[in-house]
C-alpha cells in the first residue's frame, strides 16, 4: 500500500514540474497582413512573438491551391508529431475545442499542412476560434509547446486574402515555361491557338520580374529555299521578340534568334509536318 502511495506521489511531482509554454499573440500585439497581393502569390502572415510567423498562401495555377506554413525562429530539433486544435478563445467560455489534424514536424524544416486543413484553419479563425498547435519540447520530456493563431484584427486581412486568391492566374510558370508557336504557311503570322498561348506568357512576364531570361528560337519548314527561310526564321523570332518589348518587357531579358531550315522535329513531306516545322520556340528561366 504504502508503495502504491509512494508512486502516485511522484507520478504527481512529476506532473506538476511539467509545463506549458505559451506562445501567441495578446489583443494589442495581433497583426494579420496580405504580404503577397498578385495574381501569381497571395499570402496571408501572422507574427507570432517570440516564436515566428504564420502562413498561408495560394499560387498561380489550374487547380485551386492553399497551403500552410509555420516559420518558426528556432526550427525543429528532432521529428515529431503536433496537434492541431481549433481552441476557443477567452472570450467565449464553454465553447469546446476539438482535433484537426496532425502536423509532421521534421528536424531543421518549417513544419506546413496542405489545402484541406489550411482552408479548415482559415474558416475556423472566420469564426472566431483560434487554431492551436501542441507538442513536446525538443529539450524537455515532460515540457510541452502550445502556439496559438489568434482572431483578433483577422477579418478585414482575410477578405482581402479571399479577393487576391479569387484574382490569381489559372496557369503557373511551369504550364508556359517551355512553349511552342506555330506559323500559318510562308507567313509570319501566329496560328489562333499560338496567339492565344503569346498572351498568356507576356501577361505572366509583365508579372514575373525574378525571370532572368527569356530564350526565342524560331525555325521554318524547308519550302521556299534555304536563304528566304533563314531570313523568315530571323523575322519571325525578331517579330515575337518586339511584341514583348512593346508590352513592357525588359529588352535585356529576351534573347531571339532563327535558324530556318534547321532542326525539324517532323516530316517536310506531308502538310502537318511543315506545319509542325513552322514554329518558334519560347523558353523562360528562372533563377
Amino acid at each position: 500500500m504504502n508503495k502504491i502511495i509512494v508512486l502516485l506521489l511522484i507520478c504527481f511531482s512529476m506532473s506538476a514540474q511539467a509545463s506549458i509554454r505559451q506562445y501567441s499573440a495578446t489583443l494589442a500585439t495581433s497583426q494579420w497582413d496580405l504580404s503577397d497581393n498578385s495574381r501569381l502569390q497571395c499570402t496571408l502572415t501572422h507574427q507570432i512573438p517570440n516564436y515566428g510567423e504564420a502562413k498561408f498562401y495560394s499560387r498561380a495555377s489550374r487547380n485551386m491551391n492553399m497551403e500552410f506554413e509555420l516559420d518558426m525562429l528556432r526550427l525543429p530539433d528532432n521529428y515529431a508529431l503536433a496537434e492541431v486544435r481549433s481552441e476557443a478563445p477567452k472570450w467565449r467560455p464553454g465553447v469546446n475545442g476539438h482535433t484537426l489534424a496532425k502536423m509532421k514536424l521534421h528536424k531543421q524544416f518549417a513544419p506546413s499542412l496542405p489545402k484541406k486543413v489550411a482552408w479548415t484553419m482559415l474558416s475556423e479563425l472566420e469564426q472566431g476560434m483560434s487554431p492551436t498547435f501542441y507538442y513536446n519540447d525538443w529539450y524537455s520530456d515532460t515540457d510541452k509547446i502550445a502556439v496559438g493563431l489568434s482572431t483578433a484584427k483577422f477579418r478585414a486581412a482575410y477578405q482581402e486574402f479571399v479577393s487576391c486568391v479569387g484574382n490569381l492566374l489559372n496557369y503557373n510558370f511551369d504550364d508556359i515555361a517551355y512553349t511552342v508557336l506555330n506559323y500559318q504557311s510562308n507567313s509570319d503570322s501566329l496560328t489562333k491557338a499560338s496567339k492565344k498561348r503569346m498572351a498568356m506568357i507576356t501577361e505572366y512576364l509583365a508579372l514575373d520580374q525574378t525571370l532572368e531570361l527569356v530564350l526565342i528560337d524560331a525555325y521554318t519548314d524547308s519550302y521556299g529555299g534555304r536563304w528566304p527561310n533563314q531570313q523568315l526564321s530571323e523575322k519571325r523570332a525578331a517579330t515575337i521578340r518586339e511584341y514583348f518589348v512593346k508590352s513592357g518587357i525588359d529588352p535585356k531579358r529576351i534573347e531571339a534568334k532563327g535558324y530556318g531550315e534547321k532542326r525539324h522535329i517532323a516530316s517536310n513531306n506531308t502538310v502537318l509536318g511543315r506545319g509542325e516545322n513552322r514554329r518558334v520556340v519560347i523558353r523562360m528561366e528562372q533563377p
